[in-house]
C-alpha cells in the first residue's frame, strides 16, 4: 500500500481546508496582522499569489497542504497551529471497532483495520495490522515518491521491495518507498504492527 515539501505539482489535498479548521482563515489573517504584513507581503514571502491568500482569509477556497506549508513557513508558525482549531471549539472524536473498516489481504490472512482520519486519506493513511503466520499482503504503487512505515509490535514481518527484502520484529521499525510494487508478509504470528503511509502528493506542488 503505502522532510520537507518540494516544488511540483499537486492535487488539492485539502478539500474541506475549513472542515479539518474552520478558523483556518482567521488563523492565517491573525498572524498575517500579528507580523503587520500586507497581503501583498505575505504573497512576495511565501510565493502564494495574494488573491489566493486573500480567498483563504475569506475561506471561499481549499488550500493544498503545500499552499499551508508555504504560508506557514512564512509566518514562521507549524502547520498544526495553522490548522489547529480555536480554543472555543475543542475538538475530540471518539470512533468504536464496530465502526472501523477492515481491509483483508487476497489469502485472508492480513487484516488492516483503518483508524487514519477520512479527512486526511489523501495524504496521510494508518493502519493496525494484524496477521496470521505466512499472511502476505501484496500492494500496488503509490504515488511516486510515497514512503510507508511498518512498527511491528508483536511477531514478525519482511517487507520486499523491488527485489530488496528487510526483516523486522516486535519493537523495530521498516520504512520503505511505497511507489512501487511491495509485499508485506508475516513470517511469525500472530503479527500485529502498525502502518503508516505518507503520500508524496502531500509535499508537491
Amino acid at each position: 500500500m503505502r522532510e520537507q515539501p518540494e516544488r511540483g505539482r499537486t492535487r488539492d489535498l485539502l478539500t474541506g481546508a475549513q472542515a479539518l479548521s474552520g478558523q483556518l482563515g482567521k488563523t492565517i489573517q491573525r498572524l498575517r496582522k500579528a507580523y503587520n504584513l500586507s497581503l501583498s507581503d505575505l504573497a512576495e514571502q511565501s510565493g502564494v499569489a495574494k488573491s489566493i491568500i486573500s480567498q483563504i482569509e475569506r475561506n471561499e477556497t481549499n488550500p493544498t497542504l503545500a499552499t499551508i506549508w508555504r504560508l506557514s513557513q512564512a509566518l514562521d508558525v507549524s502547520i498544526e497551529r495553522v490548522l489547529a482549531t480555536g480554543d472555543e471549539e475543542p475538538f475530540i472524536e471518539k470512533s468504536s471497532r464496530a465502526d472501523t473498516p477492515i481491509l483483508v489481504s487476497d489469502d485472508g490472512k492480513v487484516r488492516l483495520a483503518i483508524v487514519g482520519w477520512i479527512k486526511t486519506v489523501e495524504w496521510l493513511q494508518w493502519y493496525e495490522v494484524g496477521a496470521d503466520p505466512g499472511g502476505v499482503l501484496d500492494s500496488d504503487p503509490h504515488q511516486r515518491g510515497s514512503v510507508e512505515s511498518l512498527s511491528v509490535t508483536e511477531g514478525a514481518f519482511e517487507v520486499e521491495v523491488g527485489g530488496a527484502i528487510q526483516r523486522a520484529r516486535a519493537g523495530e521499525t521498516l520504512r520503505y518507498r511505497c511507489d512501487r510494487p511491495h509485499r508485506v508478509r508475516c513470517t511469525e504470528g500472530p503479527g500485529r504492527a502498525m502502518m503508516v503511509v505518507i503520500m508524496k502528493a502531500a509535499v508537491m506542488e
